[in-house]
């Protein structure tokens, strides 16, 4: 008894500290005027409406006969996902060293907030983007919203576990800063952002679902097209490549917290 209470009086001093940070760098990131924390989705819902109205008044086409709008709303919200969030974890814990002299707060925390607000910016611009453009008509309101649900969080925990590593690692070395927003810009060709598996060639499809948010962009467009698309996804093969991620990740937190918290 004594043992659960314990916990959950450290979770609920968790979860405040957390609510805290996730404050702090809201009113940190984008200040108290204007539109303010609102910029947190308005500027991946802006980039997403960007690259759908540039493609809509280029006409181009995808495959079958996919309407533009929900696939360039399906491609880029995932992009801005697991891109976003990797970017943002880039030495979190070094520009917020001073925090950790507070005891309640580890590295995990400090680079934990930065990954959460951006998966809730993302979320909530596919969301607003989805309603908005099914209500003008741009688009139909997606087949099968479970499916989403599912695909959603899978690349969610996808793009959490990558940002714990990539944070860990670019407080060890510069390189990493330095390179990895290139790498990310490298990786979005093999993202599947802007192509369908089934339409590469079968050889080229056994290489590409080696890639792991693959299976996560796939798995919502099959949320979002249904029946009049062949995906690909395999959710247990993201699952593992999420696991062992999030494994490493924290192990590579934990070392870094080690290095750089006070004693």
């Amino acid at each position: 008894m004594n043992t659960e209470s314990s916990f959950l009086r450290s979770l609920k001093i968790q979860l405040r500290v957390m609510g805290a940070l996730i404050m702090r760098e809201i009113i940190t990131r984008y200040g108290r005027h204007n539109v303010g924390f609102l910029w947190l989705f308005l500027e991946p819902m802006l980039f997403t409406l960007g690259i759908t109205t540039l493609w809509t008044l280029l006409k181009a086409t995808h495959g079958s006969n996919l309407p533009i709008t929900a696939f360039a709303v399906t491609g880029y919200s995932s992009l801005i996902l697991w891109r976003n969030c990797s970017n943002r974890s880039v030495k979190s814990i070094e520009v917020n060293l001073a925090l950790l002299y507070h005891r309640n707060v580890r590295a995990f925390d400090v680079i934990a907030t930065r990954i959460i607000l951006e998966i809730i910016g993302a979320t909530t611009s596919l969301i607003v983007l989805t309603i908005t453009f099914s209500a003008i008509g741009w688009m139909s309101f997606p087949e099968d919203i479970f499916t989403i649900l599912i695909g959603w969080f899978l690349l969610a925990w996808f793009a959490f576990s990558l940002s714990l590593v990539v944070g860990a690692l670019s407080e060890r070395s510069e390189t990493i800063e330095r390179v990895w927003h290139i790498i990310t810009y490298l990786m979005f060709p093999l993202s599947g952002a802007a192509f369908m598996v089934d339409w590469l060639p079968e050889k080229f499809q056994r290489l590409i679902l080696w890639v792991p948010m693959v299976h996560g962009t796939e798995m919502i467009r099959h949320g979002f097209f249904g029946a009049a698309v062949h995906t690909h996804e395999q959710p247990w093969y993201l699952i593992i490549c999420n696991m062992v991620l999030l494994l490493i990740g924290m192990a590579l937190v934990r070392e870094t917290g080690r290095r750089v918290e006070p004693e």
